[in-house]
């Protein structure tokens, strides 16, 4: 890998995690103005319905989408692992390998999501009005999940050689290009949901494409003759499956959270669409820390670092927090301070993420955060009826959730070392 990546052995930490995390969360900002493009264009040009039908998908679409976001994670912690024990054969075994898991994993989900859009979208309760649109719009949507799939490995490859830049890079050149084509799609051809989608899954292999080039130019894994590992592949599978099931617990928690605004008309439907993005944006930015939490511990846990590994969780941890507070508080909006206390749950599942413990955060997780949310929603929000007894849901389970995670982080840590 190249020598002008961000160090994360050596050097200073809380400055390498900052400069690391920049192009990250610049990243992260990108996919959500780019998303806020898809709903302006779609509720600009094409009117509130197709704007309704699209957001009506998006948390069904998480499910998805966190799937393969949460396998680029844990593959980031494998190659920053063996990184960290500077194990050239391995590390490019592990690259191989990755992309297999991630080519197949993407094909499956794609399979999964066009055979079940419609019964599922039937199920979360998305309006009659909306559900054409919105079925529409999904099925074309998954049509990219192959090509997400694999510029989540190149960007979890490359992450974890500490470069975020480049897929900063690529990003933002398919994201020009997708605000382009939704323009062309939907004012020039007139094909709203569907435009809308289209243009996603052009840009998003444009993504791929060029995250591909950049991992096959800095170490070419096939001129090495390599083959699938049986065992990095299972390790790869342990780490990657539950992280990815930890972010669908999550969207599967929120689904019913949209279950709860589907029953408001379709104008509320389409608000909270269009407003959802404010709190992507905090969130987003919050969560360039725990990539970096995840990277920077996976890296110093294969090179034995004991120090840098817990320094590594506070620093990360405490960055998110900040990063949260402030920003939340700019926004002045009902609950968005809140998500600072997020950052104790979500960096708590990266630092056990980085010391390849997913399993039993994936159960904490989904108790506190999926079990607890559905029993809110069929109590506290059935009696109240009102946006914010539903919104009020998400401190609650975050705290609960971090509690157990932090116990568990520091068992694992303590036994590592």
């Amino acid at each position: 890998m190249k020598s002008q990546n961000i160090a994360m052995t050596t050097g200073p930490l809380a400055k390498n995690i900052f400069r690391y995390s920049v192009p990250l969360i610049f990243s992260n900002l990108l996919q959500v103005l780019f998303n806020i493009a898809d709903v302006a264009v779609a509720g600009r040009f094409a009117g509130p319905l197709p704007l309704g039908s699209v957001g009506s998908t998006s948390q069904l679409l998480f499910v998805y989408t966190g799937l393969i976001i949460g396998l680029g994670g844990g593959i980031s912690v494998i190659v920053a692992f063996y990184l960290g024990r500077k194990d050239e054969r391995l590390v490019a075994s592990s690259i191989f390998s990755s992309l297999i898991v991630s080519l197949v994993m993407g094909f499956v989900l794609l399979a999964v999501g066009i055979v079940t859009a419609r019964p599922t979208l039937a199920v979360i309760r998305t309006k009659p009005e909306l559900l054409d649109g919105a079925v529409i719009y999904f099925i074309i949507y998954m049509l990219s999940m192959p090509a997400a799939a694999v510029y989540n490995w190149g960007s979890g490859v490359l992450s974890a050689a500490g470069d975020t830049r480049r897929p900063l890079y690529y990003l933002t050149i398919a994201g020009i290009i997708n605000v382009i084509l939704n323009l062309f799609f939907v004012i020039v051809c007139k094909m709203d949901c569907a435009g809308v989608a289209w243009a996603s899954v052009i840009s998003q292999v444009i993504s791929a494409v060029l995250v591909y080039r950049a991992v096959y130019k800095n170490q070419n894994p096939f001129a090495k003759k390599q083959l699938l590992n049986k065992h990095i592949t299972i390790q790869i599978l342990k780490i990657g499956i539950p992280s990815g099931l930890q972010n669908a617990i999550f969207a599967v928690a929120n689904t019913f959270v949209q279950m709860g605004v589907n029953s408001f008309d379709a104008i509320m439907v389409a608000g909270t669409a269009a407003s959802a993005n404010l709190d992507n944006i905090v969130y987003n930015t919050m969560a360039a820390f725990y990539t970096a939490d995840a990277a920077f511990i996976g890296q110093n846990y294969g090179a034995g670092n004991k120090k840098r590994v817990l320094r590594s969780y506070l620093i990360s941890g405490a960055f998110a927090f900040f990063a949260g507070l402030t920003i939340g508080l700019l926004l002045i909006v009902f609950g968005r301070f809140s998500y600072c206390f997020a950052s104790f749950m979500d960096n708590a599942i990266a630092a056990n993420r980085g010391l390849g413990k997913t399993v039993i955060p994936s159960v904490f997780v989904m108790v506190g955060s999926c079990l607890f949310r559905i029993a809110w929603i069929y109590t506290v929000f059935a009696y109240f009826q009102t946006i914010p007894s539903l919104f009020l849901l998400y401190i609650f389970s975050w705290l609960i959730t971090a509690l157990a995670l932090i116990v568990y982080f520091v068992r694992t840590f303590r036994r590592a070392f």
